[in-house]
């Protein structure tokens, strides 16, 4: 496959991924985010069903308990994410979901220098700056004008760098991804649905009103952008892949003002692009300017 063509998919993944935020948004017109979220892990789930048991027919020996309990672990953490990006979506509005989500690229080193005691490459702290910087313009030049969902939103963030830290952990060892995801996407489908039934209720004609959202979010934002993410890869350069994947963040907030309108101040837009370069420091700084060998 061509260079070229490789870049489009990686960035119809990323465009994929931004309007997923738009769709988690409106989802919760009808239902609750608990609900939507169990919904949506589980259509993800029976979509990666099949692949899952090729995979698991074609291995030479079972997954062992160790690998079976880090995978468990990986879902609760991805649950725990997802939780609180919905929940934040409730209060704050689609384009800061999605700039402050992408944090999760800035908060991985720190965490493996606090749990793994593997200190980040120099890049990282001018990204770290640029961060706060953008956090405070993307807040209109005050912290204090954070609201709830936003912080909720960079908790968010945390959770998806130890999910991604965790992921690391356990797929190598265990040599299988699939049934990596398909636990993980299982076990959050059934923490969400189980939490939302019992606090949220559950209401068909409200769940089948949603069933465009849930669908898009269960088999296309999941299912079909990773494919891409997956084939894209294979053809192109980590580089180049991580920039297009990065403009996950802007097609949220492209597609957060098309489809619903959402108006932001200037500094905000500039504090989302400041953002999104410190995303792209801490992804290709290391790559583009090695750590000198000790």
């Amino acid at each position: 496959m061509p260079r070229h063509l490789a870049n489009l998919l990686l960035l119809s993944a990323g465009a994929i991924w931004g309007a997923g935020f738009v769709a988690q948004s409106t989802a919760m017109d009808n239902i609750g985010p608990f609900l939507f979220i169990g919904l949506r892990f589980l259509v993800a789930s029976i979509v990666l069903a099949p692949f899952a048991w090729i995979e698991a027919r074609k291995a030479d020996h079972p997954v062992s308990p160790v690998h079976l309990r880090g995978f468990a672990l990986v879902g609760l953490v991805l649950f725990l994410g997802m939780a609180l990006q919905q929940v934040g979506l409730t209060i704050t509005t689609v384009t800061n979901s999605g700039f402050l989500t992408g944090l999760y690229v800035v908060f991985v080193p720190f965490i493996t220098l606090l749990v793994l005691r593997q200190p980040p490459h120099p890049v990282i702290w001018p990204a770290v700056m640029m961060t706060f910087v953008g956090i405070w313009m993307l807040a209109g030049g005050s912290l204090s004008d954070l609201n709830t969902g936003d912080l909720l939103t960079i908790a968010c963030a945390v959770m998806w760098a130890l999910q991604v830290i965790l992921v690391g952990r356990f797929v190598g060892p265990s040599g299988r991804p699939l049934t990596l995801s398909f636990i993980q996407f299982s076990l959050a489908g059934l923490l969400g649905l189980g939490i939302g039934l019992v606090t949220e209720g559950f209401d068909m004609a409200a769940v089948i009103a949603t069933l465009p959202e849930i669908l898009f979010a269960g088999v296309v934002a999941t299912g079909l952008a990773f494919t891409l993410q997956v084939i894209g890869q294979r053809y192109t350069t980590a580089p180049q892949a991580a920039i297009f994947l990065s403009t996950e963040s802007l097609f949220a907030a492209l597609f957060g003002a098309i489809i619903l309108g959402e108006q932001i101040p200037a500094l905000g837009y500039a504090g989302g692009i400041l953002l999104f370069l410190a995303i792209l420091l801490a992804e290709l700084g290391p790559m583009l300017r090695p750590r000198a060998a000790s």
